[in-house]
């Protein structure tokens, strides 16, 4: 998901992708472990997702932007 996107969005809203986000990178984890997960680029990009919707949620929170 995209900065912009995520900006749209607010802070609960924010906190419960996190948390979704969070589920489905364990989930994958747990598939790549067993071998069978195919895609195993999706671990990092969800990674990626959750580290920026986190950033976000600090710049909300402090008041930038």
């Amino acid at each position: 998901m995209k900065a912009e996107e995520l900006r749209a969005k607010s802070i609960e809203e924010l906190q419960t992708f996190v948390s979704e986000t969070s589920k489905a990178l364990f989930a994958q984890r747990m598939k790549n472990q067993a071998g069978k997960l195919d895609d195993t680029n999706s671990i990092s990009s969800l990674r990626h997702d959750i580290a920026r919707a986190k950033t976000i949620i600090a710049e909300k929170q402090k008041g930038t932007k």
